[in-house]
């Protein structure tokens, strides 16, 4: 397909299966689920779900970035959480990387268990 484009950037965890790490196809970025993986040494960083939250997002943002794009292009999010306990930490870091645009429709789901068992996982999106 001609329409369709790998996204690949050294500023977020590479694959750990089968997927890339974002496809731009018919206007849209089409991002896969970030965790808070280090994309340099590729593990899981210390910290509580706050933490998480915000390497997940900053995963994210490489990712849109090197697709052409950015939250401010952001048109669904999905977020995974491993306990709803933390539905407003996670509310409260997500939503610092949407202030000044209107953020994007989403959805939040607790999940059984997450990859690398992080404590959470958000996918995006996003017009190209």
């Amino acid at each position: 397909m001609s329409d369709r484009k790998v996204v690949s950037t050294p500023g977020a965890p590479g694959a750990i299966g089968p997927y890339n790490q974002a496809i731009v196809a018919g206007g849209f970025v089409h991002c896969s689920g970030q965790v808070a993986l280090d994309p340099e040494s590729m593990t899981v960083i210390e910290g509580d779900v706050t933490a998480q939250t915000e390497r997940v997002m900053k995963n994210l943002a490489a990712v849109l970035d090197a697709a052409g794009s950015g939250f401010d292009k952001a048109v669904r999010c999905t977020i995974f959480l491993k306990s709803m306990d933390d539905f407003g930490a996670v509310n409260e870091v997500y939503g610092r990387w949407f202030e000044g645009m209107e953020p994007p429709a989403r959805a939040c789901v607790e999940v059984a268990r997450l990859p690398k068992d992080v404590l959470v996982e958000i996918d995006c999106l996003a017009l190209a």
